[in-house]
């Protein structure tokens, strides 16, 4: 498998990124021994970076103050819980020894630790300690900004005493740059906005000892992240964390940061396209670069000098984008990270975009009360309504309709865009013409979720490939060819053909990703007719034994009668599929992939009805019929 890996990472690479990653190698050798200890990394006087957060925090609104205190109270009794997976209790007394930094709470193995150069950890490939994620999600200090909150609004004493605790333990447990906490620069880049924002908040509450430290820690990221950044291939969501996070450590080291600033505003038109859509494939990977450059935004607001209209008017477009895709909607991977928060977030996309219209003043049907990014960024200047009819999102390949059917609201997507980003395309799946589908806000048609990384296997290569999505395969075959769990071989390429306007819309759109194998191209139309949706699927060039895919959220029931599936809610019709003919089988969730499963969260999969049409496909194509029912059916 790691010769594999290596073979596909070469085939993604060009001259100069091979050039780039051979420099690479060579500064990670030198660095060992050279760049470590602490005592290379005095700390000095920090500046704070966010320096009217205190007053908005204190104005906090009682829910949000609820909420904060719930957070820190999780902490405070010795929870911490993420990506689906809580880990074990710790005793109050002793919340974070050394070991915790280490541990995998899935597997209940120990990661290396400071007798290990970060570089030879083998994270990629060695799965026998679990998934890296889950060891650095603790890492990322993300409990700290709670607990400073209410250390400011409550004087709760036992706050301040564990968050000296918590910078004590991490910083003695993991020296420059030593186990797997230094082992990324995304985790580095977002453990020091938790120190920042929390040191913010509360600096004169805590110890010289506590300062001292953290400054330790800060000057060692603003070493580390310029010296193994992300380029090339790898410049997704990884570029845009180490960006912010080496301009927002420089503001707090009072360093000179404009070139990691004029960077991050670069990255803002390539990852963010012009219509809001995000150019990796996954609408939390684009909210999540969102948020760390609207944090970035805010501190250079507060410093006096803003960032370009331009970049405000892509964090605009990425709301508005939001705003259309609903927050019952998500395709691609989604791996639950954030930059500000306080717990689960199922909503964390539309909460990202009611931080933007807060902050930069525009309409919009804010978060909840309790949403604790919305302390940092204000709330929307006031109420808008929800959109309504059909939008192309041209860029990003992904059309939206939001509009009744007799007396049913629906809500749809259709994708017809890339893979994903850049050469690799890391986080996108083959899921090219997929359609998601709602019924009165309730998800029925939807995209099966991501599950797993690193120690994902076959179920990793189940969750991005055609056969788990709404779409149609054939033989079992995905569009895109997987040569890695973050890379591919062979990409589809998708192209929205023609596009009618309401009220009887219609779009068609294909892709190519069987044209080498099967020499045919898939082509879908979606149209919307007086009582239902219409989908036709023809496959230009030959014809050849498919199936389609229509993949069920897990709540929802099924029945078969001939060439009709009804779909069932609390014991009542919520819709039915009218399918080409009666070869149809419906699976739930077995022990294997392939039998129906959704992914709710990072790390959980849920049994759920997977319903498949098998047929003969060709240039004059098979017609799908999807009929809501009445209200009282």
């Amino acid at each position: 498998m790691k010769l594999g890996w290596y073979i596909a990472r070469l085939r993604s690479m060009g001259p100069a990124e091979l050039l780039h990653r051979l420099d690479e190698k060579r500064r990670k050798i030198v660095s060992r021994g050279r760049d470590e200890g602490w005592e290379r990394y005095p700390a000095s006087a920090l500046r704070p970076v966010f320096p009217g957060l205190r007053a908005v925090v204190n104005a906090a609104r009682p829910a949000a103050r609820a909420a904060i205190a719930d957070a820190a109270g999780k902490t405070l009794a010795g929870h911490f819980a993420a990506l689906g997976r809580a880990w074990p209790k710790r005793d109050p007394a002793n919340l974070f020894p050394p070991d915790l930094w280490r541990l995998d709470p899935v597997t209940g193995q120990s990661w290396p630790g400071p007798k290990t150069y970060a570089f030879d950890i083998d994270f990629r490939h060695d799965g026998s300690l679990g998934d890296v994620k889950y060891v650095w999600e603790i890492n990322r200090l993300q409990f700290l900004p709670p607990l400073a909150a209410h250390l400011l609004l409550e004087g709760d004493d036992r706050s301040r005493i564990a968050i000296e605790a918590a910078i004590d333990s991490w910083h003695g447990a993991n020296p420059p740059f030593r186990g797997v906490g230094w082992a990324s620069g995304i985790e580095v880049a977002l453990r020091a906005v938790s120190l920042i924002v929390a040191l913010d908040l509360v600096s004169d509450r805590l110890s010289d000892k506590t300062i001292q430290q953290a400054g330790e820690i800060l000057a060692a990221s603003a070493h580390w992240l310029p010296r193994f950044p992300s380029l090339h291939s790898s410049a997704n969501n990884h570029r845009v964390a180490e960006l912010a996070g080496e301009y927002l450590v420089g503001v707090a080291l009072g360093t000179d940061g404009r070139s990691a600033r004029d960077d991050l505003v670069a990255e803002v038109r390539k990852q963010i396209l012009a219509d809001g859509s995000g150019a990796e494939q996954s609408p939390t990977y684009a909210a999540f670069i969102a948020e760390m450059i609207l944090l970035s935004a805010l501190a250079a607001r507060m410093a006096d000098e803003p960032f370009p209209l331009a970049a405000y008017e892509r964090l605009s477009a990425f709301a508005d984008f939001i705003d259309w895709l609903g927050p019952e909607t998500g395709f691609g991977d989604d791996d639950e990270g954030r930059v500000l928060t306080s717990g689960d977030e199922p909503h964390y996309a539309q909460s990202v975009g009611s931080a933007i219209r807060g902050f930069l003043r525009q309409p919009r049907n804010p978060a909840l009360p309790d949403d604790f990014r919305s302390l940092f960024f204000g709330w929307p200047s006031e109420p808008a309504d929800p959109p309504r009819g059909l939008k192309t999102f041209a860029e990003g390949g992904l059309s939206v309709w939001h509009g009744e059917i007799g007396e049913r609201q629906i809500d749809l997507t259709f994708d017809h865009g890339p893979l994903g980003y850049l050469s690799i395309a890391a986080h996108g799946h083959a899921d090219a013409l997929s359609l998601t589908l709602s019924v009165d806000g309730r998800p029925v048609l939807v995209d099966p979720g991501t599950y797993l990384y690193g120690s994902g296997g076959i179920w990793r290569d189940w969750f991005r490939s055609t056969p788990a999505h709404n779409t149609l395969n054939i033989k079992g075959e995905s569009q895109s060819i997987m040569s890695s769990k973050f890379n591919w071989s062979h990409k589809a390429s998708t192209t929205l053909v023609a596009s009618d306007p309401p009220p009887n819309w219609s779009l068609r759109a294909r892709h190519d990703g069987y044209r080498r194998r099967f020499g045919v191209v898939h082509d879908r139309t979606v149209a919307r007719h007086a009582n239902g949706i219409e989908v036709t699927d023809r496959l230009l060039g030959g014809t050849h034994m498919s199936e389609i895919v229509f993949q069920l959220a897990p709540e929802l029931a099924t029945r078969q009668e001939g060439a009709v599936v009804t779909i069932y809610a609390d014991n009542r019709s919520l819709m039915k599929i009218l399918l080409p003919s009666d070869e149809i089988t419906i699976s739930r969730g077995d022990k294997s992939p392939g039998e129906g499963w959704v992914s709710s969260r990072f790390g959980v999969k849920n049994p759920a009805d997977r319903v498949v049409w098998h047929g003969k496909v060709g240039e004059n194509g098979v017609i799908t019929r999807f009929l809501p029912a009445g209200r009282m059916e």
